[in-house]
């Protein structure tokens, strides 16, 4: 019963690897580092299904500058200068 738990958990791990933050440690900062970690997750999956064909050129612009805009919004509404 344990096992399938502990798949899912590597499974989550691999797929969505997390680093510790180092910086100077303020709530905003750890919220946008989070940001920024999933904003680079995302941007690696448009461009490895961009290099595999399944997404053309334009549309993988268009989806890695919608996340782009995102991240500014998110830094913008912490307060982060």
């Amino acid at each position: 019963m344990n096992q399938p738990n502990n798949f899912l958990s590597e499974l989550s791990d691999f797929l969505y690897p997390r680093h510790p933050y180092c910086g100077e440690f303020k709530q905003e900062y750890l919220v946008f580092n989070a940001n920024l970690q999933d904003f680079s997750q995302r941007v690696s999956y448009i461009c490895t299904l961009q290099t595999g064909g399944k997404l053309s050129p334009e549309e993988a612009y268009k989806q890695i500058q919608i996340l782009w805009k995102q991240l500014k919004s998110s830094k913008k509404d912490l307060g982060i200068s």
